[in-house]
């Protein structure tokens, strides 16, 4: 078969009859504008080489599906060789992205594995709550170890909200007094 002188026709008619030679005429005349078009979107000249290879392989797997009525066989095969280049693209971006799922997910195992929880028992945090006044002490227990907000703490004690927030300012202020003296008895 003589590729100057076949029609598109002829040809797409010899690659659907599996005519191997017919494959090697479509990749001689349209293997360059294809690589063109997957070149842009892959933006690696390996890769589009890898991309090519694979378009031709689905337009050779695919050749009976194409339809005449449709479109040219060139707008066929550009759309071939784009979908793969984007398939490509995208493959590569889940490939990397799972990577970093499974990175983070080693991190975060290597994190519970070694992690360091602060405790309020483990520096005497309670034993310090317990030297303050009790109406201190209390909305101390509400606020911070029981994760009350300001709002609740002031419905649970049956407090207006303006007294919570300033019972838990001078809270923290006789707290930061009697760990200040703590630190100096040491």
């Amino acid at each position: 078969m003589n590729n100057t002188k076949i029609t598109e026709e002829e040809l797409v008619a010899s690659l659907q009859s599996g005519d191997q030679s017919a494959l090697g005429i479509l990749y001689d005349n349209y293997s360059s504008a294809l690589f063109g078009v997957i070149l842009r979107i892959v933006e690696s000249q390996e890769n589009a080489e890898d991309v090519l290879q694979e378009a031709f392989v689905k337009i050779w797997r695919n050749i009976a599906s194409y339809d005449r009525s449709k479109g040219k066989l060139y707008t066929w095969l550009i759309n071939i060789a784009r979908n793969t280049a984007i398939d490509s693209l995208r493959a590569k971006d889940h490939k990397i992205k799972s990577q970093i799922r499974s990175l983070d997910n080693s991190v975060r195992s290597i994190n519970k594995q070694h992690s360091i929880a602060i405790h309020p028992d483990h520096i005497g945090l309670k034993a310090l709550v317990n030297k303050m006044k009790p109406e201190h002490k209390q909305l101390i227990d509400k606020l911070y170890f029981e994760g009350y907000t300001q709002e609740e703490a002031a419905e649970e004690l049956k407090l207006p909200l303006g007294t919570v927030k300033t019972r838990a300012r001078a809270a923290i202020s006789q707290l930061r007094e009697i760990f200040i003296g703590k630190e100096a008895i040491k």
